[in-house]
């Protein structure tokens, strides 16, 4: 399982949202590339970043932070936040990243998102699924949608699509725990995903237990930004 540090990037600088909410920002001041270089130091393989001003703007803002991160690391980059068209799709992978994170078009564009999905092709794209009692929400978890996640899956695994990461957005920034046992119900139906865990990860135990029921990732960001699950860490688990 791959432990997947989590930027979330504003005017350039790293930041965490609680629940998707800009008005519950907290700033962080790592330099966002020497915070790259010290995760590859210790370990670290991949990296997933969120472009939040371009989730805002409706296209990638923060490609100068990619850029100076893919050409200075070998982290495989997954780059999110304002990917709503082809060109912006080429953008990212300019600059230097090798999966795209989307979620609102999957979910709203299926004919669209199959368009993209035979462009690039399905291991170019993590699709993120944020949820409220197994319900889907989009556009920066605004938006309750009557789309069931088990329904999603159907669908992007047909498309050939097998890496998900799913967030229970009621545990996202609370360092709660993660949400294992929908995880295990995932897994169970739909053997074949790559599962990357999100939200609510707050100890080393949970990402054993993560690790223990099958998930192929887990994305960190809160516990690794507050000093709860150390970098010291990820030099030992990237070994084992």
């Amino acid at each position: 399982m791959h432990i997947i540090p989590s930027f979330d990037l504003m005017d350039g600088r790293l930041v965490r949202l609680r629940q998707g909410d800009f008005d519950q920002k907290t700033e962080y001041p790592s330099d966002p590339l020497d915070l790259a270089r010290e995760l590859e130091a210790a370990g670290i393989r991949r990296l997933h970043i969120i472009d939040l001003d371009g989730a805002r703007e409706g296209h990638p803002v923060n490609l100068h932070i990619l850029e100076q991160i893919a050409a200075r690391t070998r982290l495989e980059i997954d780059y999110g936040g304002g990917l709503r068209s082809i060109p912006a799709l080429r953008q990212v992978w300019d600059a230097g990243a090798q999966m795209f994170s989307v979620g609102s078009v999957a979910v709203l564009a299926p004919d669209e998102f199959r368009a993209w999905v035979e462009r690039f092709g399905a291991d170019r794209f993590l699709v993120g699924a944020d949820v409220r009692n197994r319900m889907v929400a989009v556009h920066g978890w605004v938006e309750q949608t009557s789309f069931d996640l088990f329904d999603l899956m159907t669908r992007l695994t047909k498309l050939g699509v097998r890496q998900v990461s799913v967030t229970d957005i009621a545990r996202d920034g609370e360092l709660g725990g993660p949400a294992v046992e929908l995880y295990r119900d995932l897994l169970r139906l739909f053997p074949d995903i790559q599962l990357v865990a999100s939200g609510g990860i707050s100890s080393v135990s949970d990402l054993e237990e993560l690790q223990s029921i099958g998930c192929a990732g887990a994305l960190v960001g809160k516990a690794f930004f507050e000093g709860v699950i150390p970098i010291q860490y990820f030099k030992v688990y990237s070994k084992t």
